[in-house]
Order: C-alpha cells, then structure tokens, then sequence
C-alpha cells in the first residue's frame, strides 16, 4: 500500500503535524486525515520501497497491556480507530507505538483489524491474528481480546517464573567462574613463585594446580576465544534445521531439566489448543498455528502428522495417541472432553494442572539448588585453597627436603 508523507493542522489546537499515512490513493489518504480531525497542509506519495511494513518486536508485557487494554475499550463501546489512537498516543514503548499508529491506518483505510495487524508478524503472530479475526466474524472481538489477554497474561508468567528460577544458579555459577579464573590468573601465581624458591618437589595436588594455573595464563586468550566460539557455533547449529531437531528431541529427556521443558511445552500446546477452539477458528487450522507456537520441533512434526489423521476422520484422542511425546494422562483428559463436548474446557484445565506442576518443580528445583551450589562452591574455592597451602602443613620435609 503506498505511503503518503503529509503536513496537517489540528482543527481544535491548530497544532502542526508531520508525519505519513499509507493508503489506497491520495484522496483516500485525506479522508482518512480529516477523519482524525486533521486539516492537511500538503501531501505527497513517499518515494521508497512499496510493500514495506514499518514495526518491530515488542515486549511480551507490552503486548499484555495493549490487548487488556484495547478488549477493554471495545467492550465499553468505544470505536475501534478512537481506541487505537488513545492507546498509541499512552504507549511509551515508541515501537509499539510505531505499530499501533500504522495498525489505526490502515483500518481507517478500510483494512480489518486483523489485516491490519498481519503486516506486523514480528508483533503479533498468527495465533494472535487468527483469533483477532475469527472474533470480527462471529461479533465477539471484545471477548475474543480478553481471552487473548488471559492467555498471554498467562505465558508471560510462566516465562517470568522460569527465568527467575533460572536467574540465581546462572548468576552463582557465572560468579563462581569468574572468581576461579582470577585465583588460577593472579593468586595461585604468587604462591607459585614462593614455593620455587624451596628448591623441592611439591605435593601432587599443588603441583597440579600450579602446572593448570601456568596453562590457563599461557593460553588466557585461546580459551576465551575457543570458549566464545563453541558458545556461538552451539547456539548457531540449534538454529539450524538438524540442530533445532537434535536439540529438541533431547532437551525433554534430560535429567529434571527435561521434564520442565517438555510441560512447559505441552502447557503451551493445550492452552494455545484451548484458545482457538473456543475462538470457532476451524480445528485444522487451529492445530496448523499450534504446530507452528509449541516451541518444540519434535511435537510440532507429531502435530503436523495428527492435523492429517484427524482430516481423514480420527478424533483428536486418537491422532495424538500415536504419538510418545503427548503423555497418556493428557490423551484419556482429551478423550474425556471429546466425549462431553466440552473438549476447550478440558484443554483449559490440563494447561493449569501442567502449569501447577512446572511451578512445583521449579520452587523444589530452586531450594534443592541452593545447597548443591553451595557445596560446589566449597570443594572448588575450598579445594584450590587446600591445594596451595598443603605445602605450608609440610613446611619441614620441604625446606629440608630428605636426601
């Protein structure tokens, strides 16, 4: 659609404005400025590439608010142009901001709301469009908005649990690192030196030390740089097709760790599930978009391959029971909600129990990782210190060493 560079007055304060709209023409351009109460000075077709969409990617508590928000003004009966430009004039985030402005375009353009909104996939994916548009056409976007709003609300804090659980045991074992480099650098060194002046063989343990602190200084900037680059190629093969499918496939099955990942995962698969259906978007679409969110290569292809069984008449039990990576508990409540016809309900449920769960194992992982951070602090640091002065505990045979 082009975009139109344009000089406009406010009819209330007469305040200069200058800024662009996109539009189908230039007429149309104005019409939608006089709309907004703006008097146009000048106009004129940006030159630049067409077909371009301005925005970014938002914060995930941005995007809560915007949702919680906009539901709340179109429940209240505001219009939708009137809500988009007070949410954008509120916003402090300027790329939201970008993007809410460019949304209320290109609606008072004639653009649906979810059109609008695809041209902004960074921002708003398809699960998030899909249920935008399947409430414009069953009349219900102020209650499809507040279940969008409660769905989002509850990822964001299952993502916030996780990361804070996780923050603690990252930050001791980045501190614990950083504290060991600097003794192998710069303390153990100094001892090093003293002890060469005894002229005798050192104990086993301390020798070992000294030969490990004499390499990490030697070579400091090789390890660095080998360690910044096994981080970068290990991060850049996960995002590679086999590297995502190798990673995936073993990150649910590894110790504790696996098992957070695989309902979290699961947790995000039925509440997604749960969403659309209750939305009205069509069963084979809704499981198209929940392949594409789950977050998982493995389940997404388990997904995929169900969506095509259940085309050809399988119920939703029976498609994913052919596959290990849905846990049977899940497959006999599914079950369940397909015999009471109350199959989103249900879905809503299995999400809160995983959610429960993940939140259980994640408040025990944490005060169970506190003592084993704890004790590996103390046999690394303790053990380097023992090292070192283990030689001042035979100070006699090594000053004067037997002949």
């Amino acid at each position: 659609m082009p975009s139109f560079v344009y000089v406009a007055r406010e009819t209330g304060s007469g305040r200069e404005i200058r800024s662009s709209v996109e539009a189908a023409t230039e007429q149309a351009a104005v019409a939608a400025l006089l709309n907004r109460n703006l008097l146009v000075v000048s106009i004129q077709e940006k030159v630049g590439k067409k077909g371009r969409t301005s925005g970014g990617k938002v914060a995930l508590a941005d995007l809560v608010i915007f949702t919680r928000q906009l539901a709340t003004m179109i429940d209240a009966g505001l219009a939708m142009v009137q809500s988009l430009q007070a949410l954008a004039d509120q916003t402090p985030n300027k790329v939201m901001r970008d993007i809410i402005k460019d949304v209320c375009t290109r609606v008072e353009g004639g653009d649906s709301f979810s059109e609008a909104l695809q041209k902004h996939p960074n921002a708003f994916n398809r699960l998030y469009v899909s249920m935008v548009g399947a409430g414009e056409k069953g009349g219900l976007l102020a209650e499809i908005l507040a279940r969008l709003a409660v769905y989002l609300e509850n990822t964001a804090r299952l993502r916030k649990k996780v990361k804070s659980a996780m923050m603690y045991p990252t930050v001791v074992t980045v501190v614990a690192i950083v504290i060991t480099i600097f003794l192998l650098v710069k303390v153990i060194p100094v001892f090093g030196d003293i002890y060469k002046g005894f002229g005798a063989e050192l104990p086993g343990p301390t020798q070992f030390l000294m030969n490990l602190s004499e390499t990490v200084k030697q070579y400091f900037l090789l390890f660095i740089i080998g360690g910044g680059g096994l981080v970068y190629g290990w991060l850049y093969f996960i995002k590679t097709k086999p590297g995502r499918e190798f990673w995936d496939a073993r990150r649910i099955k590894l110790p504790v760790f696996g098992a957070i990942a695989h309902k979290i995962c699961l947790a995000r698969f039925t509440r997604t599930l749960a969403s659309l259906i209750r939305s009205g978007v069509p069963i084979l679409e809704v499981l198209q978009i929940v392949s594409q969110t789950v977050g998982n290569v493995i389940m997404e292809k388990a997904i995929k391959v169900a969506s095509t069984d259940i085309e050809r008449g399988e119920s939703i039990s029976a498609a994913l029971s052919k596959h290990p990576v849905f846990p049977s508990m899940i497959i006999r409540m599914i079950t369940a909600g397909e015999q009471t016809g109350k199959i989103d309900s249900m879905l809503e449920r299995i999400s809160d129990f995983l959610d429960e769960e993940i939140e259980t194992t994640l408040a025990g992982l944490t005060s169970l990782i506190e003592p084993i951070l704890i004790v590996f602090l103390g046999v690394v640091i303790g053990g380097m210190v023992i090292c070192m002065f283990l030689p001042i505990f035979k100070m006699a045979e090594i000053v004067t060493p037997k002949r």
